[in-house]
């Protein structure tokens, strides 16, 4: 990853969550606060904004202006978990280009992030479940000598099946957990939008 390829997996975030928003809300409603896509949405819309003319030397320098804006424009959960999370993950990656080795630790230093501020561990039904699973294949990738590229869409593979393997889940943390047993059933939001953001990724890397 180098600060073009930041640049682009940002702006196709932000487009995947305008296209998907009412989904996020529609699954949220369920479950949550119904608020997720609309969270989601004005947070992405915001840091396009602030990064229109934003300088960056690094990818990290992208990833920490994003999500430094998530945490100052979205409420709710959702702002200061993946803000906490791109900010963590921008600050470990400090060199101009990033490779696959390079990338899992810093998606590792995000997953730690999410995990001290939410409490949440796989198996509560939540984005880490997504999220602990696309860390697993971007790893898995860089032991194995692949490329980038390769590493991107097997973490979104991943994280997508994290995402649906939350249905049968019963929540045991968030707004969900207050649920019980009737939260059985229902695709957890946050896994959903961690699956986007990772799908996002990895199309702009083919894209290229």
């Amino acid at each position: 990853m180098d600060t073009d390829l930041a640049r682009t997996w940002v702006q196709a975030i932000a487009a995947a969550v305008e296209k998907h928003k009412d989904h996020l809300t529609q699954l949220d409603s369920a479950i949550g606060d119904a608020d997720h896509g609309v969270n989601m949405h004005r947070g992405f819309s915001a840091i396009t904004a602030a990064l229109t003319d934003y300088k960056a030397d690094t990818p990290g320098a992208v990833l920490v202006k994003t999500g430094t804006t998530l945490i100052s424009s979205v409420g709710g959960a959702s702002g200061p978990l993946y803000g906490g999370a791109f900010r963590a993950i921008g600050k470990a990656l400090d060199t101009p280009a990033t490779d696959p080795r390079q990338f899992a630790a810093a998606l590792a230093a995000g997953l730690a992030g999410i995990q001290k501020l939410g409490a949440a561990a796989p198996g509560d039904k939540t984005m880490i479940d997504a999220y602990a699973l696309a860390l697993a294949a971007v790893r898995q990738q860089a032991d194995a000598g692949a490329d980038f590229a390769a590493a991107a869409v097997a973490a979104a593979d991943a994280a997508e099946e994290g995402m649906r393997a939350t249905t049968p889940m019963q929540a045991r943390k968030g707004r969900a957990s207050y649920l019980g047993a009737r939260s059985m059933g229902h695709q957890d939001p946050g896994a959903t939008s961690t699956a986007l953001i990772f799908r996002a990724l990895a199309e702009a890397v083919v894209a290229r």
